[in-house]
């Protein structure tokens, strides 16, 4: 008997680990493109010289992360459930992504820079539709007391994606050119869709179709005090997202070549966030998910104030390693932190669009602080680029202790979510 109990006992642990990494997976896959378009494209763009105006609106090819909260519930209610009802979008959608790639790099580059820009939209659009899909097949599959865990393993994933998409396709850049470098990338991308293929979704409940569709969007935003929470997800990423548009090409300036920048950003930084997402599974359960999102904030904002180094001149390799590191492993701490609040806060009948509604505001935040970094560089040098982003980060911290203060989050995972009232355990 005791042979059987641990036989179950190990059945469900190894089901655990094919869950986060299927989820891991995911992650990934489309994380490998959007830190493409976030990361190498502006510093290859410099390279190419193109000016920083040009560069600081590069971001706003992703924005489908912003309105992606608008079909998300579209993708709760339809599809096409003999595939499983999240995984044939899954899949559907990064087919699609693949095939932007391949058309991307068969574009010249100089010649058709505004075709270029058209294909990475189409791209960001299906990795956002990915992503809403694979957000809400992760709410379903982990239990409250997993999600600590779970996001760390999501945020891992991302890091991977970004070593694979930020520094790795640099380094492919400058060694293999465009054409040959975004094939690698397509080819990557159908690799990542193996464990997708292999996996059995289960039925759940889906919402109310008789509906209108973005009902669903209103009674998120119409639960009590949830403005509070709102304001602080589009602070979240803002002040580093400025910091890190103009730390390109500044990289650039100091002519620091593609293969130096692409491993200290997409390798080394990277790297480091994969390392702070598994601390942060690690610590959110002991800490608790209040303290663990304002100590991890706290952190990142002082790791935005060291941006100010390189711009006052302090350019040396070790400086550089340090401030890029250190910024991407502890705010990879806080958005493990953010994300497993973010989840708390979804529920399983409309999971695709409570989770994504909260992620498109950590990127309309990120999103449109990205242009004003440009701006600011060009009336006030970097300096006054990362200034404004050391003080959009504090303002973040600053909303977060007035949320903490006023007990709007909760230290905690509920007790009893609606996948617990839905699918009761026996």
């Amino acid at each position: 008997m005791l042979s059987s109990h641990q036989n179950a006992m190990t059945g469900f642990a190894n089901q655990r680990l094919k869950t986060l990494g299927l989820l891991g997976s995911l992650y990934v896959s489309q994380y490998i493109p959007l830190t493409f378009i976030y990361e190498a494209l502006p510093a290859f763009a410099r390279e190419q010289g193109m000016s920083l105006e040009v560069i600081g609106l590069l971001p706003l090819v992703a924005l489908p992360t912003i309105f992606k909260f608008l079909w998300a519930p579209a993708i709760d209610r339809y599809g096409f459930t003999r595939w499983g009802h999240y995984r044939f979008w899954i899949i559907s959608f990064q087919l699609l992504a693949i095939a932007s790639v391949v058309i991307a790099g068969k574009l010249d580059l100089e010649g058709n820079f505004l075709l270029l820009l058209v294909a990475m939209f189409a791209l960001c659009l299906w990795c956002a539709s990915q992503d809403i899909a694979t957000d809400a097949l992760a709410v379903a599959v982990l239990e409250p007391q997993e999600r600590g865990w779970g996001n760390g393993v999501q945020m891992s994933g991302n890091y991977f994606g970004a070593v694979i998409g930020g520094g790795g396709m640099l380094i492919l850049l400058d060694w293999w050119g465009w054409r040959s470098s975004m094939l690698v990338l397509a080819a990557l991308m159908l690799f990542a869709l193996l464990p997708i293929l292999n996996f059995r979704e289960s039925r759940c409940q889906k919402p109310d179709t008789s509906q209108f569709v973005l009902l669903d969007l209103v009674r998120f935003c119409r639960r009590p005090q949830m403005w509070r929470w709102l304001v602080v997800l589009a602070l979240f990423t803002a002040g580093l997202m400025m910091a890190n548009t103009m730390f390109r090409p500044l990289l650039v300036d100091i002519e620091l070549s593609m293969t130096d920048i692409g491993l200290l950003l997409g390798v080394a930084s990277y790297g480091a966030g994969i390392v702070g997402a598994i601390a942060a599974g690690f610590l959110i359960s002991r800490l608790g998910r209040r303290r663990s999102l304002l100590v991890f904030s706290s952190l990142r904002a002082i790791c935005v104030a060291a941006y100010l180094l390189p711009a006052l001149g302090a350019t040396t390799l070790p400086v550089l390693y340090a401030i890029a590191m250190s910024s991407q492993f502890t705010n990879s701490m806080a958005i493990t932190a953010l994300f497993t609040l973010m989840m708390d806060k979804s529920e399983l009948t409309t999971a695709g669009t409570d989770f994504t509604l909260q992620t498109s505001l950590v990127y309309l935040g990120g999103i449109l602080a990205a242009p004003f970094s440009g701006l600011a560089a060009k009336g006030f040098e970097y300096e006054g680029s990362f200034l404004l982003a050391i003080a959009l980060s504090i303002g973040s911290v600053v909303a977060i202790a007035g949320l903490v203060e006023k007990g709007h989050i909760h230290p905690n995972p509920p007790l009893a979510t609606l996948s617990q009232q839905i699918f009761p355990k026996k």
